[in-house]
Parts: C-alpha cells; structure tokens; sequence
C-alpha cells in the first residue's frame, strides 16, 4: 500500500485531490495545518510521496518541506502569481511544482512519476560513473569489481544513494539505517560504518569524492 500525505487547508479541495489520488493500492493521509501534518510525519509516516501546500492558516509548507528533506518526494502546491514560492522551495529539495489551478489529472501524472522514480532508486539497478549498485540483488561493483559490503554498510549506501545531493544528518541517518528496535545506538557506530563503506568505495577514503562529511550536520553522496 502507497501512502501519501497531502497538506492542504482548502478542505473542498483538498478532498477532491485525496479522492482523485486515493485507490486500492493507494492511501492519502489529508491534513490541514502543519501542526497535523508533523503529526502524520511523526506517528503514521513513512510516506511514499508528500503533496504540499505552500501558504497555510499555522505558516508555510515549505518549512515542512525543510524538515522533511531527504523522508519522501515532494511536490509543492503554490499559487500561480507566487514566482518566489517556487524558486525557494526548489532550492529546499521540492521534487516538482503544480500552480493553482491545476487540473487533476495533471497533478495525478506528476504524483504518478514521482512514485515511479522513487521505485526505480529504491529497488533498481542504480548506476552513477564507476559504480553499479543492484539493491534488490545486494550486488555492488567498482568499476566492474564486486565490493562485499556489510548489510549495515548496504543500508546506509542504500538510503545516501538514494537522497544523492541532499545532506543528511546524523541523526536522520541513525533513524533510517539502524532499524533492528536498539533503544539506543552509539552515534560512533555512524563515523564507523561511513569509514567502512569509505574504504571499499572510495580512491583515496581521506578525500572522499563521494560519501562527504558536511561538517556540523552529517553526510551526502555528491552529485556527479
């Protein structure tokens, strides 16, 4: 089941957009304020897709876009006179934009390739330059050479890979990759894996082309 979360405070249009959008396979969580949406995020995420409106009753979608960042695909919802909405909330990580109004079966496209994107990085074969990641296989390679990677060091690669350009934070990181229920994780183990996974990828691990430390937040896998 597909679950998507729409942050909408128009509540006649934001039911029309979860009937167009909402099927068998597919579940949209509607909210109307930021603040029910934090919750949805906190207590009934993850979320495969967020829609987000830009100007709401409690502040702006786009500080929940910056939240967010590196959790889902988003696709922000503005109004078509407000040029500075757009161009702030791309540099923010959006994925893609729709004006109001729009017509539904537009915006149902543009969700549609949103999800079929995140499929493909999620479980596809990724290849970017000298490497070949097979996720659904575990089966990676430098420059045709297999890499045997611990499933620690495959979550991590999995989920930077899959947020290539953004910068997540250790604590994101800690979050999404060490998922086995431990109530607590030591934040070393982090520094200890991304040295691991460095080892094994990188020419030269002490100046990384690839997995980099952004200093003060935590870790990217750079865009090339």
């Amino acid at each position: 089941m597909e679950r998507l979360l729409l942050l909408e405070d128009d509540l006649a249009l934001g039911e029309g957009v979860r009937l167009a959008l909402q099927s068998e396979e597919r579940q949209v969580t509607l909210c109307r304020t930021l603040a029910e949406a934090r919750r949805a995020l906190d207590e009934d995420g993850p979320f495969a897709l967020l829609i987000l409106d830009v100007n709401l009753p409690d502040g702006s979608g786009l500080s929940l876009l910056a939240e967010a960042k590196g959790r889902a695909p988003v696709i922000l919802l503005t109004a078509n006179d407000m040029e500075t909405d757009i161009v702030a909330g791309l540099e923010l990580g959006a994925d893609d934009y729709i004006t109001k109004p729009f017509s539904l079966a537009v915006l149902r496209a543009r969700v549609n390739t949103q999800l079929r994107r995140g499929k493909n990085d999620a479980g596809g074969l990724v290849e970017m330059g000298e490497f070949t990641f097979d996720f659904a296989r575990m089966e990676y390679r430098k420059a045709g050479q297999m890499v045997e990677l611990s499933k620690t060091e495959q979550k991590l690669l999995k989920v930077l890979v899959q947020n290539r350009g953004i910068t997540l934070s250790r604590g994101d990181l800690l979050d999404r990759v060490w998922t086995d229920g431990a109530e607590y994780v030591e934040e070393n183990a982090l520094s200890v894996t991304v040295k691991r996974l460095r080892d094994k990828l990188e020419d030269v691990p002490s100046k990384p082309k690839y997995l980099k430390t952004v200093y003060g937040v935590g870790y990217t896998w750079a865009v090339k």
